[in-house]
């Protein structure tokens, strides 16, 4: 059996603290910030990083200077529309590519993957060109359209599928299954870690996106959250304390969806997408 040494699993302990340390202090100190008042100093040489004076009266003056809940609500719109295509279509398409056999289905799958090696602003043109022409510029919709479905999402319930066995399409084939009803009955109940995950990334990114909204969005009462906020930057550029309190408002969602989904997730990630 191989054994860690205690140099070893020390050094590793080391490094996970210095990841710890990188990914969240950040997330903490524009906490600290956005709970400090105007009384104290954050331009010092030496900052405290606990607020000597902690006040919720920065969340507060943000939501009264901007209407941060009505773009929060066209946040959420838009991040429904993206979960639930990318949950509907992304799995309709992924068993499609794993389990049906029909002409062309390798240079589809070809296609999929050459989509993933384009940046997306390479296509961003073209996307709001095709968005005009619907007639659903300024509108949530035609926010929430170019990420309905997304093609690694398409990819990663591609997989999910074909990690179910053969044999148990084989079988319902034989007894007469309709492909919806593999889907339904066979597919769906073994897929359902990865479904997981595709709606996580879906709402996260859906969440955060700022350059998309910023472009086809004109009309202030349709902002999305991360595009209204960015009022604060221009109105407030002297004092950060707001800025961060809006930056907590904006983030605070995605870490109670990840929080309560998180089980889910690393199931999903674990298993393979398929139980055991």
């Amino acid at each position: 059996m191989n054994t860690v040494s205690a140099r070893e699993k020390a050094l590793r302990y080391v490094l996970l603290l210095l990841v710890l340390v990188l990914t969240v202090s950040p997330f903490l100190w524009q906490l600290s910030t956005s709970l400090k008042s105007l009384q104290e100093d954050i331009y010092t040489r030496t900052p405290s990083f606990l607020p000597q004076q902690p006040t919720l009266a920065n969340y507060a003056e943000v939501a009264e200077t901007i209407p941060v809940w009505s773009y929060a609500a066209n946040s959420l719109v838009v991040a429904a529309i993206v979960v639930a295509g990318n949950a509907v279509g992304a799995t309709i398409a992924g068993f499609a590519l794993a389990k049906l056999r029909f002409r062309g289905a390798k240079l589809l799958l070809g296609l999929f993957l050459a989509t993933l090696v384009l940046p997306g602003e390479v296509t961003i043109v073209s996307q709001y060109v095709t968005v005009r022409s619907l007639g659903l510029a300024d509108t949530l919709l035609g926010v929430a359209l170019p990420g309905a479905i997304g093609m690694l999402n398409v990819l990663l319930m591609r997989t999910a599928f074909q990690a179910i066995p053969r044999e148990m399409d084989e079988a319902a084939i034989i007894d007469g299954a309709t492909a919806w009803q593999r889907l339904r009955h066979i597919g769906l109940p073994n897929v359902r870690g990865m479904l997981s995950v595709v709606t996580i990334f879906a709402f996260i990114g859906a969440w955060d996106d700022f350059l998309w909204p910023l472009i086809v969005l004109t009309d202030p009462a349709n902002y999305t959250l991360t595009v209204g906020l960015q009022y604060l930057n221009g109105t407030f550029s002297a004092n950060p304390r707001l800025i961060a309190a809006g930056t907590m408002i904006s983030f605070l969602p995605i870490m109670i969806v990840f929080a309560v989904l998180q089980r889910f997730f690393f199931k999903g990630v674990e298993e393979g997408a398929i139980k055991g």
